[in-house]
């Protein structure tokens, strides 16, 4: 069943913790009418997924999308100022038939230090993976298979005898079991070597739940097995009992079980379980003390002797706090996207790369919007799906794409500072005349003071004008000045490049000057290993706009290295100066 059944304690104020810092989602800005049109609009989707799910078996969205929104939900519904259902009460229904032991939830810890906490004082522990399937209560009554029960609420639920006894990997009869043997455990989809640190969740619950809730047999049947994880009433020895299950035909949890005596080794299982190739899927482990009190005394909700510690999860719900567009120095826009901070894997997440204008436009995502975040590659957080769409929902203003370009903002203007800014960033880089200590900061500070307007204004700085900038001051000033100045004997290659001529630097380098290279018709360009005809017309176009040609002019009067007045007339760089 959906782990969001089986709801997990949630600390009031939904804390994470960054960089030693308190982060939280704090409740939507949203006026009281709204939040309860939110929450009853959520709820509303939640249950028409419970009934497709539960009553028909048909699974309409992935596992954590659905445990993500529930949990929002939740929130929301403090923020209002209710109080949400007990935690640990599933959303389906509680059931028919009883369960002769009640089934207990589990504490999920959030961290190693709660595990550490957990484990001070406590013996004879043991920890297991956490199998990713359904739960269900099997009764044995003189080695004969008589009952299969659905977890329901815990005390009640479904009889599933007839789709269990289809199933290969659970025992019908079983030797040497007492008269009455009960078994708690966790019916899960078959997989050869499944790891899951690489290939996650992959549905495998829905899929178990699915072919157990629909009404007639499934092939899928075939492929379950069966990990039994509770005997109440059984040996208190844990070692004995596993022994015992394994006999009686239920091996998994003998193979799959191990002694812990502290939190370096709980630590050590559950990355090893991550990791390795298994026959279930797994989100987490389950570290139980071997002795447990009499299974007349368990209770629907999580018991004291076991505790979960998941895995981290492979896509996380997010909410879109805004939107950002970032204008690059070649003139693309990338959207950005500003999150309330989730955690994925051994990071924090607040911002999310989204693409162009034409992603954007197609993901049609706007501030208040709910959205799967997963990691790709490398950990670089990726956009996995747009889960839920507000009931008010408003797009910011985009800048327009045929605003920005190749050839636009050389100059300080209010809608071009962003351009602009990164054309100057560009320009002091590492690819370009590589001034030490002059980052986006410096620059941004240096146009807040009104000093640089257009691209090449930090040529005529004074020292006096940069010392006195916010954030310079004296010592910086003068390391900065004298870069200014050194800048005028930079080889012309990589001035070209430092000015934004679409060339590498080994192309830049094949020219002299830059009479040479204006005067080149877009054939001379062709000529050149690496540019086709789409880029020679690029670079023609650029060597002759009129922004660009007011810089040259610059660089001519101020005596810059390749920019002489002097004219070469050469149409290829082949044929010398």
């Amino acid at each position: 069943m959906y782990k969001g059944a089986m709801r997990s304690g949630m600390i009031l104020l939904c804390g994470l913790m960054f960089s030693g810092a308190l982060w939280a989602e704090s409740c939507p800005m949203w006026r009281p009418e709204r939040l309860q049109l939110e929450i009853s609009t959520l709820k509303n989707q939640l249950e028409r997924w419970d009934v497709a799910y539960h009553q028909q078996g048909n699974s309409l969205v992935e596992d954590e999308v659905y445990d993500g929104l529930q949990k929002k939900l939740q929130m929301w519904q403090r923020c209002a100022g209710a109080v949400p259902e007990d935690e640990f009460t599933p959303l389906l229904p509680p059931g028919k038939v009883p369960h002769p032991v009640a089934h207990t939830g589990l504490r999920k810890l959030p961290d190693s230090v709660a595990v550490a906490q957990w484990l001070n004082g406590r013996r004879d522990l043991w920890i297991q993976p956490k199998v990713d399937g359904v739960a269900i209560t099997l009764v044995y009554r003189d080695g004969t298979l008589v009952s299969a029960i659905s977890r329901g609420n815990g005390l009640k639920g479904e009889n599933w005898l007839e789709k269990v006894r289809a199933i290969p990997a659970v025992p019908t009869n079983v030797n040497g079991a007492p008269q009455t043997l009960t078994l708690q455990g966790e019916l899960f989809l078959k997989v050869n070597g499944h790891q899951q640190k690489i290939h996650g969740g992959i549905n495998a619950r829905s899929k178990v739940a699915g072919a157990l809730m629909k009404n007639t047999l499934s092939p899928v049947l075939q492929q379950i097995g069966l990990f039994v994880w509770a005997w109440p009433d059984g040996p208190q020895d844990m070692a004995q009992r596993l022994r015992q299950l394994a006999g009686m035909g239920f091996p998994l949890a003998l193979a799959y079980s191990q002694p812990v005596t502290s939190l370096a080794e709980v630590q050590q299982w559950r990355e090893h379980w991550h990791q390795a190739a298994l026959p279930f899927v797994t989100d987490g482990v389950v570290i139980h003390q071997a002795r447990s009190p009499q299974g007349r005394y368990w209770q629907a909700r999580p018991a004291d002797w076991a505790v979960a510690w998941k895995y981290p999860p492979t896509q996380q719900i997010a909410r879109v706090k805004g939107i950002d567009f970032n204008v690059g120095r070649t003139g693309k826009v990338a959207v950005m996207l500003r999150l309330d901070p989730i955690r994925l894997d051994d990071k924090w997440v607040a911002r999310v790369n989204l693409g162009s204008l034409m992603r954007w436009r197609q993901w049609e995502v706007v501030p208040g919007d709910q959205v799967a975040i997963s990691l790709m590659g490398h950990g670089i957080p990726h956009l996995s799906k747009v889960v839920w769409r507000g009931t008010e929902r408003s797009a910011p203003n985009a800048p327009s794409a045929e605003r920005y370009h190749p050839l636009s903002c050389f100059s300080w203007q209010p809608d071009c500072r962003q351009q602009f800014l990164a054309r100057l960033v560009w320009l002091s880089g590492s690819q370009g005349l590589g001034f030490r200590g002059v980052s986006e900061s410096t620059w941004r500070a240096l146009i807040d003071q009104g000093l640089v307007r257009y691209l090449l204004d930090w040529l005529t700085l004074t020292p006096e004008q940069l010392m006195s900038t916010p954030g310079i001051g004296d010592k910086r000033g003068q390391r900065i000045y004298r870069q200014f100045q050194q800048a005028r004997q930079q080889p012309f290659a990589r001035w070209l490049i430092a000015l934004g001529v679409p060339l590498s630097s080994q192309q830049a380098m094949a020219l002299k000057n830059w009479h040479q290279a204006q005067q080149m018709p877009p054939e001379a360009w062709r000529k050149m290993t690496g540019i086709g005809e789409k880029r020679a017309q690029q670079i023609s176009g650029f060597l002759r706009h009129p922004p660009l040609l007011a810089l040259i002019s610059t660089l001519e009067f101020l005596g810059v290295s390749g920019f002489s007045p002097r004219i070469t007339p050469v149409s290829d760089p082949d044929a010398g100066s």
